[in-house]
Parts: structure tokens; sequence; C-alpha cells
């Protein structure tokens, strides 16, 4: 099995020893992205500023291989106050992609400095 490493520069940069993205096997899986802006480093103060934020940089690594949240699968959320932000969380989310949704599983986790992380998985095209 081959495997290739995406890399973007519009999209936060790994802070250790990750990939950004990973090709294999017909699927182009992320790494977790949290609310960075890749060009300055803010992280917005709401849950839902953060997960906007978060999607953006997903796109921007999908985009490396010509995808876009519709060929996104799979994701996998991160909520660092699950019931508290889970709510406005949803509702930006579901901006951002259209049906069929993409099967998800959301769970509460201690993040460090953040309220959410996001990965994906998507198909790729061909």
């Amino acid at each position: 099995m081959t495997k290739q490493a995406i890399h973007t520069d519009q999209a936060p940069q790994p802070s250790g020893a990750y990939s950004q993205g990973v090709v294999s096997g017909g699927f182009l899986f992320t790494s977790g992205f949290g609310p960075q802006d890749p060009r300055t480093g803010e992280v917005a103060a709401s849950v839902g500023a953060q997960t906007a934020q978060v999607l953006r940089n997903i796109q921007a690594v999908l985009a490396e291989r010509d995808l876009t949240l519709h060929d996104v699968v799979r994701t996998t959320v991160y909520l660092h106050h699950l019931k508290h932000d889970f709510d406005e969380f949803n509702a930006v989310y579901s901006e951002f992609f259209s049906d069929p949704m993409p099967a998800r599983t959301t769970v509460g986790s201690e993040l460090m400095d953040i309220l959410v992380a996001i990965d994906v998985v998507a198909k790729l095209r061909g």
C-alpha cells in the first residue's frame, strides 16, 4: 500500500510528527485540525467561529487534491464542552455540508486552549 503526504500553507502547519493529510487506498485522511487561522495563528472565542475556521482549514487540505467538503464521507469531531457547545457547533457545521451528510462521531474531549477539533476522511474522485 502506498501513501502520499498532503501539505498546504493555507492550513495550520503540523506542530509535531504528523502530516496535514495522507492519501491512501482511494481516500484522503486529514489530521485533526484546530481553529487556528493559518495566517495569523489567532483563535476565535466562540465555538461557532472556531468550527468555521476548522472547516476552512480542512477545505484547504482537501483542495490540494481538488476535493471539497462534498467529497467527505466521515468526520470525527472533538468538543471541549460537549453539552454546552453542541448546538452552536452543529448549526455552523451544518452550513458547511450538504446532503448526503457525512457519517459523524462527536465526542467530548479535553482540548488544549481550543473548543473544537475535527478530522475527516474524503473519497478521492475517479
